[in-house]
């Protein structure tokens, strides 16, 4: 009793980290736009965590994540995932003003698409199951590009600068995770297959390092990457739909809202 308490008081800031991680994967398959600010306190825990383990591409990809969260968090509020769908662009713009007018009080609730969350459930603003969307191909070949350049230069960098025993594996979930998080701010289904694969990388090399409690984390985001494919395909747009418009670079370039 005395070793699992101990154990308890020397890893407790991981075993938060991990109990804030599932909660964000669980409001990530929801659709929740709660998973933003969630995913901005996983972060800050692991900056620390990967920092203490010299895992440093891992480090600074949850600075990144802080980023692409608040950016995440944006695009979600001001409705960039409504977009053309059924009614076309211009319908979804209109529908996007309805819905701040009726969160600003401006309207009655019959006047808005009876399909807009109630308020009196904090939870379920932002939880809108629609405007998932697939990339495009020449998005594809981008984010193939960038994927690339990011791993081949952390790799460098980590291999030749820092004392880091695992530049390839930690370039590799690392790049690979930043192309994901930003599939996922902008609603793109596959990015999906992209957790799949770091989750599954994630799982080796934490448990080579020592960090028990977030290989566990990571083999629960690796079960529940399938439960969130499996939702998200639910809500995809019906055959013939149009696609989303270009979307930005993954350096954050703001998107049309």
């Amino acid at each position: 009793m005395n070793f699992v308490i101990n154990w308890i008081s020397d890893n407790y800031i991981e075993i938060f980290g991990t109990v804030a991680g599932i909660v964000y994967v669980f409001l990530e398959i929801r659709q929740n736009i709660w998973l933003w600010p969630v995913g901005i306190v996983t972060s800050a825990v692991y900056i620390y965590i990967f920092f203490t383990g010299k895992l440093y591409a891992d480090m600074s990809l949850q600075v990144y994540y802080l980023i692409i969260s608040i950016a995440g968090w944006y695009w979600w509020v001001k409705g960039a995932w409504r977009r053309a769908q059924g009614t076309g662009y211009r319908g979804q713009v209109a529908a996007n003003k309805a819905r701040d007018k009726y969160l600003e009080g401006a309207v009655q609730n019959d006047q808005i698409d009876e399909e807009l969350p109630s308020l009196e459930d904090p939870l379920a603003i932002g939880s809108y199951r629609e405007g998932v969307g697939t990339v495009d191909r020449k998005t594809s070949v981008f984010l193939i590009m960038i994927f690339i350049l990011l791993f081949f230069t952390m790799w460098l960098v980590l291999d030749k600068i820092t004392d880091s025993p695992v530049p390839g594996w930690d370039s590799f979930i690392t790049a690979l995770s930043i192309i994901a998080t930003w599939m996922l701010a902008r609603k793109f289904i596959e990015h999906w297959y992209l957790w799949l694969i770091v989750n599954a990388a994630a799982m080796i090399l934490f448990l080579s390092r020592g960090l028990y409690p977030t290989t566990a984390l990571y083999a629960v985001y690796f079960i529940m990457s399938f439960l969130g494919l499996k939702e998200w395909k639910k809500t995809l747009p019906h055959e013939g739909a149009r696609p989303h418009p270009p979307a930005p670079s993954p350096a954050g370039r703001r998107g049309d809202v």
